[in-house]
């Protein structure tokens, strides 16, 4: 695989055009994870159809992430991004109208749509390195994943304004975060599509030396790419471990801090705590993939993993300190995952087949998230959340393990 050796003079505006992106896209997914399930359940009246809406944004992310490789693969970056945001913007249209006639089947179907802005956050980070010299692509890739923050932390808080702007507008309550969604998409579309110039994967292409994608190029194989080289599927297995592993201790902290009475305000200081340990640090996780290699930072991701696993199955419900340590510690870990495991992914794939490689990580990633929810769900219910913090500890030890040998080899060391 041939590297260009010093970064795109284009890298460093992409870069700001690409967060700027990440800003608003992420502001719309975090206000549509953060009231789909309420304004579901209220027009439904179960709380069952509640948990579907949710489910339905995480289906539509996974499938989102296969067409937006398919295009990116295809056409470049650009396009690929300003029209998943644009999907994210018909899907938030017309879950304003669903909340608006009180259709239940509308907004959920919407949301399989909405669900397209979280998978171009997804590839946004990888586009981050396409013009990155390769001494800087982890920091490149941080800087996108931690601009996430700014709309996880701002769309959750606007959701009471948000009612009173629908109300002024003459429509239900329930409609105004989508409302918010829509705008945010539709200016994400315009700074993607307009600032994207010149296209960071087909200008790295041309760096590269590799030919445009042609129609009747074979179709690449993403499964045998990564089997063909081990730090590749290292770099894909902790992507998917640590989201999978996230996703099912931090879905059910709530509830086993409920059963020891914790007040929704504790509880949502905690998770507030761990979705600051997801993004805060990954600048960090990112300088440290450039300067140690992105092999050792998911061996840090594991051992941070494990240690949040071990914290969760050991805090009763009324151990607030010990969870939100493992909270805080699972929010650490996963970020140094997803930055280690797709600095090393994107090192380790030639440009050419990158998009449909990193694409189908992310599917993955994304399914392995939604499977994860609901067997913490069944696990909690039948057993207790200690178990699912020993299964967390179970699942990311051999990671762990494996992630060791491969570093003392030298193999994912460096990007």
């Amino acid at each position: 695989m041939t590297h260009a050796p010093e970064q795109d003079p284009a890298q460093p505006r992409l870069l700001a055009v690409l967060a700027a992106g990440q800003v608003l896209g992420g502001t719309a997914v975090a206000t549509s994870v953060a009231a789909s399930s309420l304004v579901a359940a209220r027009l439904s009246g179960s709380p069952a159809v509640g948990g579907a809406a949710s489910t339905a944004g995480v289906l539509g992310a996974a499938g989102a992430a296969a067409v937006v490789a398919r295009v990116a693969q295809a056409r470049g970056r650009r396009p690929a991004l300003a029209g998943g945001y644009l999907v994210g913007l018909a899907g938030a249209l017309g879950a304003v109208a669903g909340a608006a006639t009180g259709s239940v089947v509308l907004l959920l179907v919407s949301l399989l749509f909405v669900g397209s802005g979280t998978a171009v956050g997804l590839a946004a980070r990888y586009a981050a390195t396409d013009l990155a010299a390769p001494a800087r692509a982890g920091r490149a890739l941080a800087l996108v994943v931690w601009a996430t923050t700014v709309g996880a932390v701002a769309g959750p808080n606007l959701l009471a304004p948000l009612e009173a702007v629908a109300g002024a507008a003459g429509l239900p309550a329930v409609a105004g975060p989508y409302l918010l969604c829509a705008a945010a998409f539709a200016l994400a579309a315009l700074v993607s599509g307009a600032g994207l110039r010149p296209d960071p994967l087909l200008r790295a292409r041309e760096r590269a030396g590799a030919p445009p994608a042609a129609a009747d190029a074979p179709a690449v194989r993403p499964w045998a790419v990564l089997r063909s080289s081990p730090p590749a599927l290292l770099g894909a297995a902790g992507v998917v471990l640590g989201h999978a592993v996230m996703v099912g201790l931090m879905s059910m902290t709530p509830v086993h801090m409920d059963h020891g009475g914790a007040t929704l305000s504790v509880v949502g200081l905690v998770i507030s705590l761990h979705i600051a340990g997801m993004y805060a640090l990954s600048p960090l996780f990112g300088w440290l993939a450039d300067r140690a290699g992105p092999g050792r930072v998911l061996a840090g991701a594991a051992v941070l993993l494990l240690t949040a696993g071990v914290c969760c199955a050991l805090a009763a419900p009324t151990a607030t300190a010990l969870l939100t340590v493992g909270l805080v510690l699972l929010g650490l870990g996963w970020s140094a995952a997803v930055v280690g495991g797709s600095a090393l992914l994107t090192a380790s794939v030639p440009v050419a087949d990158r998009p449909r490689v990193q694409g189908s990580v992310d599917v993955a990633m994304n399914l392995a998230g939604a499977a994860a929810g609901v067997v913490a769900g069944v696990l909690v219910t039948v057993a207790s959340y200690a178990v699912l913090g020993g299964l967390a500890v179970l699942l990311t030890a051999p990671f762990l393990l494996v992630a060791l040998r491969a570093a003392r080899a030298g193999r994912g060391v460096a990007a």
